[in-house]
Parts: structure tokens; C-alpha cells; sequence
């Protein structure tokens, strides 16, 4: 047994504040009668929820994982090469996908799952969802060439979008090696290899990636290589980025890494 809104937030249909909201108007039912208000505990192997009318499927089953996946390693779970991809790091991946990619030579932040919808709502374009990248370039880039990562790089097919970017003194991993500097991206694009290209543009290319966030998720303390399921508050911030107000509201672009 499971709460109702819960149940509605596994399946999909709605953060599980959001799915409160849908239960208080009315627009909920439980096996035909009608639910408006909080508690109702629902078997989702046995009970029919209905939201406006229409059936919800519910999978408590899915999973949402992130990893960290470490330089060397191809963002795909079956490789036809032989080449190491993610199913060398995270065991028993048949059901699940890669939530967009980082490149072979990048570091960080994977999320994975077998929820085909949410994957859609984060790595479609025209969602715009943050992702958050510490960078080690060669070269101590000037304010000329920060502004113009922030303002936006003429690359093959057309200018990349307005980023935010800035240098940090230090990281988590410490301080930049000489000769070299740590900058801090946000990018709300994602085109093929786009950081790499941005700072070769600008005299200053990329010697490291990393990929420290995809929207509320950050990547944290997560030793590289290992893998960990979110936790209910991260899957709750999760849905509450994507902003599922209504059931059925379903919309992969490459990492820009």
C-alpha cells in the first residue's frame, strides 16, 4: 500500500505536491469515487486512478540512479566495440537509459532511468533545464574572453546561447595545476562537444570536464566510477523542475561536453 499522491508522482502524472494540488480539485478518483483529500491509501497493483478522466499506469518499479562516470567511459550501455560503456560501472542495466551524454574524455554527472517521460522533459531542448559543468582550461582566460563564452561563440551552426561562466580560484578536486585555470559553466544548450568548442575558440582549450549538475540533482560527493538511486527528495525536486502540473504532458540532444 502507498499514498495516493505518492503513487501519482511514481507514475508520472505529477510532482507529489503537484498531485496534492490535483487531488484537492476534484480531479481525482480512486476505483470510480471521487478523492479530494490527503491520506487515501491506494494498492497499485490492484486499485484503478483515474486523473481528469483518464487512467493512470503506475510503476513503482523505476528506477532513477545517477553516476559518476569517469573519463575513458562511452555515455551508451552496450558498446558493439567492446569499448567500456556504463554497463562496466552499474550491473543489471537492461531497463534503464542514459539521460543524455557526456563524451568519452568527460567526467561527472549521468542520470539514469527507465522513465521514458521524464527523460524527455530533461534532455529536450526546449525545456532549457541547467546543467552546471566544472572546467579546467590551458591558459588563464582575461575578462575579453569570459565575456565572449558569456555572450555567446560563433560555432559551425550558428552562435551558442548567453551562459553563464566564471573562473574559480579552487575546487573540490583543489586547486588549478600551473598554467592552467578551473572555469564554472552553466549552459542551458546543449549542442555536440559545445564547451570544448567554445573555449578552443577562445584560445583556451579544455584539458578537463566535469559535469557537477543536471538541474536540483547535483553529482556531490559521488566517488567517481560509483553509482547510488536518488533519494525520495532528490526524485521530488526532480519532478519539480520538470514541472508536471497535468497528467499526459510529455514533451536527445548531445551534452555539450
Amino acid at each position: 500500500m502507498m499514498r495516493l499522491q505518492k503513487a501519482m508522482a511514481w507514475a508520472g502524472v505529477a510532482s507529489r505536491r503537484a498531485s496534492e494540488r490535483l487531488i484537492r480539485q476534484g480531479r481525482v478518483r480512486v476505483n470510480g469515487e471521487l478523492v479530494n483529500e490527503m491520506g487515501v491509501q491506494i494498492d497499485p497493483r490492484r486499485d484503478r486512478i483515474t486523473v481528469d478522466g483518464e487512467a493512470i499506469e503506475i510503476a513503482p518499479q523505476r528506477q532513477y540512479i545517477k553516476l559518476h562516470k569517469p573519463a575513458g567511459y562511452l555515455s551508451v550501455l552496450h558498446d558493439p566495440r567492446g569499448r567500456s560503456d556504463l554497463s562496466d560501472l552499474v550491473p543489471n542495466l537492461e531497463s534503464v537509459h542514459p539521460v543524455g551524454r557526456l563524451d568519452l574524455d568527460s567526467e561527472g554527472l549521468i542520470l539514469l532511468t527507465d522513465d521514458g517521460a521524464l527523460t524527455q522533459r530533461l534532455a529536450h531542448p526546449r525545456y532549457e533545464h541547467e546543467k552546471e559543468y566544472l572546467v579546467l582550461v590551458r591558459g588563464m582566460p582575461g575578462e575579453d574572453a569570459l565575456q565572449q563564452l558569456r555572450e555567446g561563440i560563433v560555432l559551425k551552426h550558428g552562435v551558442t546561447a548567453p551562459a553563464e561562466v566564471s573562473r574559480l580560484a579552487s575546487t573540490a578536486w583543489g586547486p588549478a595545476p600551473s598554467g592552467s585555470s578551473y572555469l564554472r559553466f552553466v549552459l542551458h544548450e546543449g549542442r555536440k562537444r559545445q564547451i570544448r568548442r567554445m573555449c578552443a575558440a577562445v584560445g583556451h582549450p579544455v584539458e578537463r570536464l566535469i559535469r557537477v549538475r543536471i538541474g536540483p540533482i547535483e553529482l556531490g560527493d559521488l566517488p567517481s566510477g560509483e553509482y547510488r538511486h536518488l533519494t525520495e527528495i532528490e526524485l521530488e525536486r526532480l519532478r519539480a523542475q520538470v514541472d508536471w502540473n497535468t497528467p499526459g504532458q510529455q514533451s536527445g540532444p548531445a551534452d555539450p561536453t
